[in-house]
């Protein structure tokens, strides 16, 4: 049975022919070999067709020296890991060691030992297969984080989305209702953090969080009775109230699902915020803890903009849609009591696009 072709490369670079000859029968056994006269031929058949495992350079040779070729190959992202054996006659401790500093893998003086260099290159090709296949497992291992991740995060997207559509559900009318203002809540946020005051906070992180937790906003409607949720004419006092409960309902559930929870999930508290802050007003005159100005935190100021945007556009039992017009003065005329007066300017400062946003996930008849 004939022996199994030579698979690993090695590239011998020299400027004299006696060197390259013996250097070729003596690794032509076991490797694949090929040459070059000069640095400019070796930079040029380098990757033509496959990158060699190793090079063997010489150092003195005309027009480009061997130091000049490795700076070019260390330059290039494709060939700067090929491991490369310095093979010259200049056999001073310097000369050694200013190879191995500027990253040489090895040093071998002429005349060469063949039984040396055989066990040199062994070693070498045998370093490189290894770190090649720590390479290839921490790729697989990083391509296997991101691909479980991934997973993860689709199905906590899917499980929010469930949740959220338990307090939906109940009411018919409102089925794109979640959509929209995720999208309204990422889209102000992403324009606000080009604001100096909000930059901070509005980080790409916090952003993410804060779209994630948009959806649970009213979840606490499911603990409201039905004849209330669905009511068809305006609510009584007392029904309001009751109405009002579901902030604290929506926070007290996310809080004890935190309770619940082996480790900290970053989106809950995000969510909380949202739900139990939603409804404040900036000048205070919101529920269910009445505060005012920057005391609501920000996750909450952003809700209530895209809350109230879209419940006036929407149709609703009890209420026709409005138009975007109607809606936009509105807005405009809330702004420093129900709603954060920069937040408010930089809501209408685009609100082309919330109007694009609402019109793509619109109720369908």
């Amino acid at each position: 049975m004939p022996a199994a072709a030579p698979t690993q490369t090695i590239l011998i670079v020299d400027d004299m022919p006696e060197n390259l000859t013996v250097l070729s029968e003596l690794l032509q056994p076991n490797f694949q070999v090929r040459v070059a006269t000069s640095g400019t031929k070796a930079l040029r058949i380098i990757g033509q067709p496959n990158y060699p495992d190793l090079i063997l350079l010489d150092v003195m040779m005309p027009d480009m020296d061997g130091y000049q070729v490795f700076a070019q190959l260390r330059a290039d992202s494709a060939t700067r890991d090929i491991p490369v054996i310095f093979v010259t006659a200049m056999d001073s401790v310097d000369s050694e060691l200013q190879a191995l500093d500027a990253g040489a893998v090895d040093y071998i003086t002429k005349p060469i030992v063949p039984p040396i260099v055989l066990a040199r290159v062994r070693t070498q090709l045998e370093l490189k297969q290894a770190r090649d296949r720590l390479s290839d497992q921490n790729t697989w291992l990083e391509a296997e984080v991101s691909r479980r991740m991934a997973e993860n995060e689709l199905t906590q997207e899917v499980s929010i989305r469930a949740l959220a559509h338990l307090a939906e559900i109940r009411d018919p009318e409102t089925g794109f209702h979640i959509l929209r203002t995720q999208g309204y809540v990422q889209q102000l946020a992403l324009n606000l953090q080009r604001e100096a005051c909000f930059a901070e906070v509005l980080t790409e992180r916090y952003i993410k969080l804060l779209s994630q937790s948009a959806p649970l906003h009213d979840i606490g409607k499911v603990g409201i009775p039905d004849a209330i949720l669905q009511k068809p004419g305006p609510l009584t006092d007392q029904e309001w109230q009751i109405m009002k409960t579901h902030a604290a309902l929506g926070s007290d559930a996310i809080e004890q699902a935190e309770r619940d929870a082996a480790d900290s999930v970053e989106f809950l508290s995000l969510a909380k915020e949202i739900a139990h802050w939603h409804h404040e007003n900036w000048d205070g005159s919101g529920y269910p803890d009445g505060l005012a100005g920057e005391a609501i935190p920000i996750s909450a100021r952003i809700m209530a903009l895209a809350d109230v945007f879209d419940a006036l556009i929407s149709p609703r039992i009890y209420k026709a849609p409005m138009s975007f017009q109607a809606a936009y003065d509105i807005i405009a005329a809330g702004r420093g009591s129900h709603f954060d007066p920069q937040m408010t300017d930089c809501f209408l400062a685009h609100y082309t696009t919330f109007c694009k946003i609402a019109d793509r996930y619109r109720e369908q008849d």
